[in-house]
């Protein structure tokens, strides 16, 4: 029987754009509670509010960094405190999380690359990964359908020029997901790592430092994956029955055969 979500408690992290903000509407429809995080407050606002009236029984929001351990710490202590004691009933345990917060910086070589950008991927995808379950753990209920959902890349399988440390910040997810399954064995808790490829969201403006025009042109003559794509798997693979678990899902557009080989059906790009 399919996993029902409604009044269950969700914790989306880099729910401000993208990803996290699609999944925290597509979570909504479903009914879910939802706590979102990223560090933009003012954007999380609106998701938040948006969220409510695509139908979510709750949905606040607190600032996140999940770069930083404090940050983890004041926001799952928030967390806490909306959903209660989790050993006081069903309905006050945290059902799913999803680790989406991460990104790419920079398209340098080894060779040029910077340190900046190298720890900001790794700080994002890999620890704050780790820290944001770490936090999470304790409020999720053992063989009660519960499920981590993170979001990986087609990075994780395939190398290409100018990726080294986002390349390597996604096989880290990726393996942290295989180790969780692991170590989460018996409990019942579900763990699952979705990977996008080719999709449309503020993630190329950002790897490219704000150029418009160079994110317009990674999409261009393209049919991408957009966000409500992956919100969409996300909520099924969330509401698959409790003994189903979807362990890796790979996810790229039909014009993507693999990493640099896109289907282009026009080059002009829009100024």
């Amino acid at each position: 029987m399919k996993f029902s979500l409604k009044n269950k408690w969700v914790i989306i992290t880099g729910a401000s754009s993208g990803f996290g903000a699609a999944a925290a509407t597509a979570f909504a429809a479903e009914g879910a509670k939802l706590l979102l995080g990223a560090r933009r407050v003012d954007r999380l606002k609106k998701v938040a509010a948006a969220a409510k009236k695509s139908g979510a029984s709750e949905a606040h929001f607190h600032a996140l960094d999940v770069s930083q351990t404090a940050s983890v710490k004041t926001f799952f202590d928030w967390a806490k405190k909306k959903i209660g004691n989790p050993k006081s009933a069903i309905q006050n345990h945290l059902h799913v999380l999803i680790n989406n917060a991460g990104g790419a910086h920079g398209t340098d070589t080894v060779a040029e690359g910077k340190d900046a950008d190298w720890e900001a991927m790794l700080q994002t995808n890999v620890l704050g990964l780790l820290r944001v379950t770490r936090a999470a753990l304790p409020l999720i209920p053992r063989d009660d359908g519960a499920s981590i959902l993170n979001l990986g890349s087609l990075a994780a399988r395939a190398a290409y020029a100018g990726s080294s440390a986002y390349c390597a910040a996604k096989a880290g997810e990726l393996q942290i997901s295989r180790v969780l399954r692991h170590e989460l064995f018996g409990s019942g808790i579900r763990v699952s790592s979705i990977d996008p490829g080719l999709a449309e969201t503020e993630f190329a403006l950002v790897r490219f430092k704000g150029d418009v025009q160079r994110a317009k042109e990674l999409y261009a003559g393209t049919n991408p994956l957009i966000a409500a794509d992956i919100a969409e798997i996300l909520v099924w693979v969330a509401t698959r029955p409790p003994h189903v678990n979807i362990d890796e899902m790979l996810i790229k557009p039909v014009d993507q055969a693999d990493m640099g080989k896109v289907f282009r059906r026009s080059m002009k790009v829009e100024g």
